[in-house]
């Protein structure tokens, strides 16, 4: 099974280190966030990391945002049969830590990842076929 995690925050991979480039250090610093907590429940691999820009308004995110606005896809591979449920995923990664202010283009007041929360949702799940 294919995993999507669609996020408003920069979740960059660029594979700095603390002595390189900061902003670059925080991109990576995300990232790492988001699999370490999405590879809670399975193995999951990364495959890939997309950078976009349009409407979000079908996407599922909270009543916060609207308009065109930058947004990552995170697509993993998942080893498991059965996949893990958007509800699971909603419940491990609501108000996770993140930090904010790298290519966003839109304002996010606080640095967390929410799930529950339909005006501030700022990331969705979604199973695809592999």
């Amino acid at each position: 099974m294919r995993t999507q995690i669609i996020t408003l925050i920069d979740v960059t991979q660029t594979n700095a280190r603390r002595d390189g480039d900061e902003k670059e250090y925080s991109q990576q610093s995300n990232f790492n966030t988001l699999c370490q907590t999405a590879s809670l429940r399975a193995n999951l691999i990364p495959i890939k990391v997309e950078s976009k820009f349009g409407g979000i308004a079908t996407i599922g995110f909270g009543n916060d945002y609207k308009g065109k606005h930058r947004y990552w896809v995170v697509t993993f591979d998942d080893e498991r049969e059965t996949p893990i449920t958007q509800e699971m995923f909603a419940d491990d990664f609501d108000m996770i830590p993140m930090i904010l202010d790298l290519d966003e283009t839109l304002k996010i007041d606080e640095g967390a990842l929410y799930t529950k929360d339909e005006d501030k949702l700022n990331i969705v799940f979604k199973n695809i076929d592999s």
